[in-house]
């Protein structure tokens, strides 16, 4: 007999891996996971047949979050933010390269994993050896991002695991001082912006700021996604809240889906922005390949 969803838990689920770590309630995955995504098709398939540009992702190597409450919430990057943007510039026609800070696989939320949608589920397949034996950042830096690197994109997809080491990794800081100083797209979604934190270290202020862009809003995580269980305690600090204070303009305070364009800075602002950043970047390569012969 099924259940209502006002009759499921909100408290976070327990993770075995791990004393004291959490996945999110039952209730709040019935709030927000679902079996298919608002993908209704590409804009640019075939688009790129050059095979020179490529993109490099920057994906999750951790998966705990260390709450302030002493408990960890088992996250990762969320499938849907990764692979359906990913899913879009594949099919326009350019190759990803995976990299994570350690060298160590990247972490997904498997719970948000949309089954069910074909767009998705073929990109993660085609992606998985890939995200199980990613490159290692730093030699990603070290050998490919001269100034005749192959990278048009450096994409940093969301989830809660995007927030534990990208923002303090010097790595991060030197991919994305060279894709600024190369004239390069950087691509990111929901929390994935707390990478952009890692640009200014060892610097006076943040390259981005004066920037605006999209990113979760500071109220759901202070509020509903404690309340209905997805997060298992209060965070040690925001996105929003760290970046604004680095100069950034965040263009919105809920989440609907938004996109945002200033540059060469492409952002979004939930999963729900996934299939409209994906339009946008693949949009944005296509059009920046075609100018660069």
């Amino acid at each position: 007999m099924s259940h209502a969803v006002g009759d499921l838990s909100r408290d976070p689920t327990p993770d075995p891996a791990e004393e004291n770590a959490f996945f999110p309630s039952p209730y709040s995955l019935s709030k927000y996971t679902s079996p298919k995504t608002d993908f209704d098709g590409v804009r640019h398939k075939g688009a790129y047949t050059e095979g020179k540009w490529k993109v490099l992702m920057i994906a999750a190597g951790e998966r705990y979050v260390l709450v302030e409450n002493g408990k960890m919430f088992s996250t990762g990057n969320h499938p849907v933010e990764m692979l359906l943007p990913l899913h879009h510039m594949m099919e326009a026609g350019f190759d990803v390269d995976v990299a994570t800070v350690a060298g160590y696989p990247a972490k997904l939320e498997l719970w948000a994993m949309p089954r069910e949608d074909e767009a998705v589920m073929a990109t993660y397949a085609a992606l998985k050896p890939r995200l199980k034996q990613p490159r290692r950042l730093s030699e990603v830096v070290a050998h490919g991002l001269g100034d005749d690197s192959d990278y048009l994109a450096v994409f940093i997809p969301g989830g809660h695991g995007a927030v534990v080491g990208l923002p303090t990794s010097e790595t991060v800081g030197r991919t994305l001082d060279w894709a600024l100083a190369n004239d390069r797209f950087v691509i990111t979604l929901c929390h994935g912006p707390a990478a952009l934190l890692a640009a200014t270290l060892g610097k006076d202020q943040s390259p981005f700021k004066g920037y605006s862009a999209c990113v979760f809003p500071d109220a759901l995580d202070e509020g509903p996604n404690l309340e209905i269980g997805y997060l298992p305690g209060r965070l040690p600090w925001l996105v929003a809240d760290l970046l604004s204070e680095q100069g950034l303009k965040i263009v919105n305070d809920d989440m609907t889906g938004r996109t945002h364009r200033d540059r060469k800075l492409l952002t979004g602002d939930s999963p729900l922005a996934s299939h409209g950043l994906g339009l946008l970047a693949a949009d944005a390569l296509v059009e920046a390949a075609r100018s660069a012969g």
